[in-house]
């Protein structure tokens, strides 16, 4: 992907006035998984991120690709049903991203070794085909052979089931790429600054502005589609400013701890804790994940910060769990995602409000996709379409995507190493390691991300800032976030050398990005 030649597409097609039939709102996982599927129909798509792709809530998730055993709990058996059948989708179209991991509900009470048994147990059925492995009971030496620093006091065995495990940043990029590849033209740091309407009051395309430039676009489009999270509402009122919000925001705090608090292959899952959420305690790469909470928020914003009384949660209920307790000054990081939940309703606890998507289209033709979770990212995609082929009067082609292998798909991804992530792009970026060996140097003796990595990023996937390699074309800063901090000089210097930048770009941009990775430690 190359941003420049993204770019002169649009102005383009634009001064040509000749309209895109599908124009998207929103760089995140909907957006841009409408796009890979608007365009791999043969649809002319342009996508507009006002940021960076996954910059919002796709880059901040829990990491998992999951059917959700909570929605099990509350009775939603349509929506985990739909959400395991993607999980197996996802994992045959993305293998070098999806991968299985086993989850273990310690079992502390007489009855819960029958009740979350059966459960699980129901999971897997309902997983039919599409399933990851068999759930089963086990013993209390069993569970500590899989978890090694479980608390054993009171321990009475654990229950065992499989989900899915992912990347989210590393696997929309990819998505990106893919929608590249079927011809989709995709820009970031483009915001629409308005809505565009015909004299009969229909959409008709939207104005963006190209903040590089500081350029504005009139770019023309049969259909205009929102999918822009949790700044939907937003979005809504730029076609009509007496649109009542659907938008009932909460965020999810996660902690991030060295792998010593939890050795293993195995997560834990926790079924209940004090707000009655599921708590998950995951190994991801080097790294473990705790998390999350459920904190309804009045506004949204790109950076939100954790509440001191959420990481205090998450580090209380951790400890009860594990024999090493953690303390705040174990935290390598904490990052911060919301949720876009809908509900037009009264609901005031946003933990019971459903994760299932919802399509709107206003009065003016604005169609509005919202809610979801990852996992389903592609059925939304799939109905958003369906949707926009009617409403913008396009030829009606069915969707391509359950078996649209997506970019960097490879079978045996692990033994690329530490290159595993990038799938079948990771011989590439090992080559241009082996052309100049100062970038097979680390840019942290503490991160293990290679300048290789960062010179990739900026030539192949449209990082325009040190926040895009740091955040989300690698996971430097969820992994260590003061080590982070530190290398922030090294990336925008050599960023700079590959996009053209001077001295005082590299400047802006340090300090630019410390003031970003100062909600990311802890304590703050």
């Amino acid at each position: 992907m190359n941003r420049p030649d993204m770019l002169r597409r649009v102005h383009e097609r634009a001064e040509e006035g000749r309209p895109w039939d599908v124009i998207v709102v929103g760089g995140g996982a909907t957006g841009i998984g409408v796009a890979v599927d608007a365009a791999s129909r043969g649809h002319d798509v342009v996508l507009f991120e006002q940021s960076d792709f996954g910059k919002g809530t796709s880059s901040r998730s829990t990491k998992l690709v999951h059917g959700g055993v909570r929605y099990l709990q509350q009775g939603n058996v349509p929506l985990v049903m739909e959400a395991l059948k993607e999980r197996g989708i996802l994992h045959r179209n993305a293998p070098h991203l999806v991968t299985d991991l086993p989850f273990v509900v310690p079992n502390y009470k007489w009855w819960e070794a029958p009740f979350y048994g059966v459960g699980m147990r129901v999971y897997d059925v309902l997983a039919g085909r599409y399933g990851f492995g068999q759930s089963k009971n086990l013993s209390v030496e069993e569970t500590v052979e899989r978890l090694p620093t479980i608390e054993t006091d009171g321990l009475r065995g654990g229950v065992v089931y499989h989900d899915g495990q992912f990347d989210d940043a590393r696997l929309l990029i990819h998505l990106a790429m893919t929608a590249a590849e079927q011809g989709a033209a995709l820009v970031n740091y483009c915001p629409v600054t308005s809505i565009i309407k015909g004299e009969d009051g229909f959409v008709r395309g939207v104005e963006v502005r190209d903040d590089e430039s500081g350029a504005s676009i009139e770019v023309p489009g049969r259909v205009v589609v929102n999918a822009t999270g949790p700044f939907t509402d937003a979005v809504r009122r730029m076609d009509d400013p007496a649109a009542r919000s659907i938008i009932r925001p909460s965020q999810g705090v996660h902690i991030v701890l060295d792998r010593e608090f939890l050795p293993g292959s195995s997560a834990i899952m926790v079924p209940k804790t004090d707000d009655d959420r599921v708590l998950f305690a995951i190994p991801w790469y080097d790294r473990v994940l705790i998390g999350t909470t459920d904190t309804p928020i009045e506004s949204v914003e790109l950076e939100p910060r954790p509440f001191e009384e959420e990481v205090a949660f998450l580090i209380e209920h951790a400890a009860r769990y594990l024999t090493h307790d953690p303390e705040p000054h174990d935290v390598k990081s904490v990052f911060v995602g919301i949720r876009p939940l809908v509900a037009e309703g009264d609901a005031d606890d946003t933990a019971e409000i459903s994760r299932e998507h919802a399509i709107r289209i206003s009065d003016s033709g604005l169609l509005t996709v919202a809610g979801g979770k990852w996992t389903t990212y592609r059925k939304m995609a799939e109905d958003v379409v369906d949707a926009a082929q009617t409403l913008g009067d396009l030829e009606i082609v069915d969707c391509e995507t359950k078996a649209l292998r997506i970019h960097g798909y490879h079978q045996h991804a692990e033994k690329f190493g530490p290159l595993e992530a990038y799938g079948s792009d990771a011989p590439r970026i090992a080559e241009l390691a082996t052309e100049d060996d100062s970038l097979a140097q680390r840019v942290h003796e503490r991160l293990d991300l290679t300048r290789a990595e960062v010179v990739w990023a900026c030539r192949e996937e449209m990082a325009r800032t040190i926040d895009d390699v740091l955040a989300r074309r690698s996971r430097a800063l969820i992994f260590d976030a003061r080590a982070s901090i530190e290398a922030a000089p090294a990336v925008a210097a050599l960023m700079a050398e590959e996009l053209g930048h001077d001295t005082q770009w590299i400047d802006g941009q340090v300090a630019a990005f410390a003031a970003i990775a100062a909600g990311y430690v802890w304590p703050q």
